[in-house]
């Protein structure tokens, strides 16, 4: 028996699984804010430091780039060494380049700091796995895209809080060159107390840490983990991880874009002020605290109803209609015409995203974290390409469009995954034993299902 929840009990904190929920979105929140904290105020940090339009792109690009690389290896180290060290960790050296990148003075080290600080993106492979670990077939699609989306949320919070911040610190006197660089301690010291938590209250597995089942198991009962290089092969070789790269980078890269394009996007092309900027920009990221959630129930549903193909033609709808909706956004010519057409289709963006990682725990079991690593990668090759086509592009206007033709076409990738009758009748199985569980707990009759 492996003890994962069956159900989300968001006000019980007595159990290991739901402290793991708030603590997985909680890490997840603040690495986000600090991860896009400079990018509501880089058109003050434009003007101090003296940046090109080419410079600024290649910072864009360094902030989702080194986020490839660090979320392939933290998936498998999440199998090696447990989610709660590997959070902890990364927590801790991520508020370094955070804390660090207001002593910067020249384009070179800001590009330097800012590619280090685009490894705390990782954070969301980490999430995506430890709550995976924690609960059952029947809601682990909604555990994912609910602390995912909760977290994503810190994206919305730094556009619109920065500013403020900023503006408070200049308020007391500081000129601007030293406001901003005074408002990036805040992310950095948040990401240091979070390291503490998680280490202190959040444990690997619903019967408590790695290390100290390993010691106090017999060989038999110890939980199975593939050593990190196995979980990346054993991930690598299934085209399905392959498939939800291409429309995790459709999704969640889009996401990542506009994150880093919003504010400035909205001052140059509307002449917002940076505060006005930052609250249309940061509306775009709050829809994370629903939509994505609510991908990820949807998901769910469709699953019991029509199990894993369903979820699989949930999220080719949802991209689809992504990418209709971003060509649409690039087209308008005033700024309140382009926060409604941002915002409709950014719900369907957080909608997919949910939707994505709500089929992800489904594609082997046996090498979650290799999976994970590799999906989630596939969000930042996603925003990297996007940033080397809005640089190439000539125009916002005209790379949005374009990458919404590249959206709608790459939803097609969603309708190819599928799975053998099999694979599709032990996740059956699974998903009926766990609503068994549940409603067994509860005193139901569980009724018909097929995941």
């Amino acid at each position: 028996m492996d003890c994962r929840a069956t159900r989300i009990e968001l006000f019980n904190l007595s159990s290991a699984q739901m402290r793991v929920f708030h603590l997985a979105w909680m890490a997840f929140f603040v690495c986000f804010f600090a991860w896009f904290a400079v990018a509501p105020l880089m058109p003050v940090i434009r003007s101090d430091l003296g940046l090109s339009k080419d410079q600024v792109a290649n910072i864009n690009i360094a902030a989702v780039f080194v986020t490839i690389f660090v979320r392939l290896l933290v998936g498998p180290l999440c199998d090696r060494f447990g989610a709660r060290l590997t959070y902890t960790w990364l927590l801790a050296l991520g508020a370094v380049p955070v804390l660090g990148i207001g002593l910067t003075h020249s384009y070179g080290t800001f590009l330097f700091f800012r590619l280090c600080i685009g490894a705390i993106g990782a954070s969301f492979v980490i999430t995506q796995f430890h709550t995976t670990t924690m609960f059952a077939s029947n809601v682990v699609g909604t555990a994912n895209a609910t602390t995912a989306g909760w977290g994503n949320a810190g994206g919305g919070v730094t556009q619109s809080v920065m500013p403020l911040i900023f503006a408070a610190i200049v308020s007391f006197g500081a000129q601007q060159a030293l406001g901003w660089r005074l408002a990036m301690i805040v992310p950095g010291v948040l990401m240091l107390l979070m390291a503490l938590l998680y280490y202190r209250y959040a444990q690997d597995t619903p019967r408590g840490n790695l290390r100290d089942l390993k010691a106090s198991l017999r060989s038999d009962e110890r939980p199975a983990r593939q050593s990190g290089w196995h979980s990346f092969q054993a991930a690598a070789c299934n085209y399905r991880v392959w498939m939800l790269f291409i429309t995790y980078g459709a999704c969640f890269g889009i996401e990542l874009t506009i994150h880093n394009l919003a504010a400035t996007y909205y001052v140059d092309r509307f002449a917002l002020n940076v505060r006005t900027a930052g609250l249309y920009a940061g509306s775009f990221g709050l829809l994370a605290l629903f939509a994505r959630a609510f991908g990820g129930i949807i998901s769910d549903r469709v699953a019991h109803f029509r199990g894993l193909d369903g979820r699989a033609t949930l999220l080719f709808i949802l991209i689809l209609a992504e990418g209709l909706g971003l060509m649409a956004f690039s087209q308008m010519n005033n700024a309140q015409a382009a926060l409604v057409a941002m915002l409709g289709f950014g719900l369907f963006t957080h909608l997919a995203c949910g939707a994505t990682y709500s089929l992800t725990p489904f594609i082997n079991r046996g090498a979650i974290g290799g999976v994970a690593g590799i999906i989630g990668a596939g969000g930042n090759v996603g925003a990297v390409a996007a940033g080397f086509l809005l640089k190439g592009a000539g125009s916002a206007q005209h790379g949005l469009f374009i990458l919404g033709i590249a959206v709608t076409v790459s939803a097609f990738c969603a309708a190819a995954v599928r799975f053998s009758p099999a694979h599709k009748l032990a996740e059956r199985q699974s998903y009926e034993a766990a609503l068994a569980a549940r409603n067994g707990a509860a005193g139901i009759t569980a009724e018909p299902a097929m995941p």
